[in-house]
């Protein structure tokens, strides 16, 4: 089954592993921001993972970290070539 969203399954999996902390939720949710296809719009895809996760038990780490990366503007972006390795 393939998902556009979270094509790894990463987000799902987060929200199925008992007793995940905060810093584990912010790992993932990196992995997941940046296998994201160049050019994607994290934050429409945040808020159908927001959607899609909204039964989850109230005050679950990954719907925190997903509601922080929706009001930071995103996720981050990953930069290729030598703007990756070059600090601005």
């Amino acid at each position: 089954m393939s998902d556009e969203i979270d094509p790894k399954g990463l987000v799902r999996e987060a929200y199925r592993i008992e007793g995940i902390s905060l810093g584990e939720c912010r790992s993932i949710f990196l992995d997941w921001a940046l296998s994201l296809p160049e050019g994607a719009q994290s934050a429409p895809a945040i808020r159908r993972l927001l959607e899609r996760h909204a039964t989850a038990p109230e005050g679950h780490p990954m719907t925190q970290v997903l509601t922080q990366g929706l009001e930071a503007g995103g996720a981050p972006q990953r930069r290729g070539g030598r703007a990756g390795r070059v600090a601005g």
